[in-house]
């Protein structure tokens, strides 16, 4: 799996972009958001997902941040929403409006979206309202160096075979009560001990 990829800015149009990095010309579906988020940079590094499309063709899609890549990650686990529906929604609305949408249960929203009917936005709602956070928008979608360095204790702790939800509120619990001046490490350390 690839986790980010960083070249040169060969192409980029408001629905994909072209990577050059080391030779090697790679092409990634992205958001509105990330082709604003890009500019007019020479170099660029976007984070990727690759959705299989069919077991034989894997669909790659670029994101300027972790944060919105994880947002795309949990519309795509919703049954019958795809890959390219994720993107058009990421590129209808931000981030924090399909947040909160999600969290209010605003379905008037996210069926506003082409492709987005409302049985899919009811069920992206049940399916994704308790993993946004309760009260309003969720602190993982805020990009800070803590949430940062939480992501990445999360990612490490979920590959290690634990339970996604339960690592998180045993992050969540370690930074209240210890601060925000960890390492990723200590941040993985710490939350070993109380799963």
């Amino acid at each position: 799996m690839v986790y980010h990829i960083e070249g040169k800015l060969v192409e980029k149009t408001p629905t994909y972009a072209v990577i050059d990095a080391a030779g090697v010309g790679y092409i990634m579906q992205i958001s509105l958001n990330t082709y604003t988020k890009i500019g007019d940079v020479e170099k660029c590094k976007l984070f990727t997902e690759q959705v299989y499309v069919r077991d034989d063709m894997p669909r790659f899609f670029g994101f300027a941040d972790v944060s919105e890549r994880d947002l795309f990650r949990q519309l795509v686990s919703v049954s019958g929403v795809g890959g390219t529906s994720a993107l058009l929604m990421l590129s209808s609305l931000s981030a924090t409006e399909i947040q909160n949408a999600i969290v209010t249960g605003n379905v008037a929203l996210l069926k506003s979206v082409k492709g987005i009917g409302e049985k899919t936005a009811q069920r992206i709602i049940v399916d994704l309202k308790d993993k946004m956070g309760k009260g309003g928008v969720s602190t993982d979608f805020i990009v800070s160096p803590n949430n940062i360095l939480k992501i990445e204790a999360l990612s490490a702790l979920v590959m290690l075979g634990f339970n996604k939800v339960a690592a998180d509120k045993a992050l969540e619990k370690i930074i209240r009560t210890e601060g925000t001046g960890q390492t990723v490490e200590q941040l993985i350390k710490s939350a070993l001990k109380s799963l």
